[in-house]
């Protein structure tokens, strides 16, 4: 016969005794760099404003302000937001967290994991960083991605996933 038994929730494991691994060293900066190019946008926008459309002094130095607070932001957000991410490689299943303002801690069991990938821009092998994606059964809600690994480190634990899985290994 089936049975459900309650479990007490102080028995239940937490995360805060987890030892969290950091991100590759170089990732805050290779997101710096990406934010950066992506901050260009609004300074060149404000530059437009400014000069093709002869804007008057107070909306053009409003408009300034309002972009370079913007890029200033946007290029500090990953030292806040990286220190902050971490991932942990257990025996059965693979956890990471993320979030700053709003924080979450995601679990995939290895035995719902159907396909590993790593994968790397152009800028992302300049700083010697990867991503490692994990799709599990049940369509995209619960795929994982974990950027800002080193390169090295997310093809072993690619591999590493594969192993858990049974899954026949191919050379990347």
């Amino acid at each position: 016969m089936f049975q459900n038994l309650e479990i007490a929730l102080d028995d239940l494991p937490g995360t805060e005794e987890l030892e969290w691994q950091k991100l590759h060293p170089d990732f805050v900066r290779q997101m710096q760099v990406q934010h950066a190019l992506i901050a260009l946008a609004p300074l060149a926008g404000a530059t437009f404003f400014s000069i093709f459309l002869h804007l008057p002094l107070v909306p053009a130095m409003i408009l300034w302000i309002l972009a370079i607070g913007f890029a200033i932001v946007f290029v500090s957000w990953p030292r806040i937001s990286v220190p902050r991410r971490g991932y942990v490689v257990r025996d059965k299943d693979i956890v990471f967290r993320s979030g700053v303002i709003w924080r979450s801690v995601t679990a995939i069991p290895y035995n719902r994991i159907q396909h590993v990938e790593t994968s790397n821009t152009p800028l992302d092998r300049k700083f010697g960083v990867a991503t490692l994606q994990l799709f599990t059964a049940g369509g995209s809600g619960g795929d994982l991605k974990i950027d800002g690994l080193g390169a090295e480190v997310a093809e072993q634990l690619r591999i590493y996933i594969l192993d858990k899985v049974g899954v026949s290994i191919e050379s990347a």
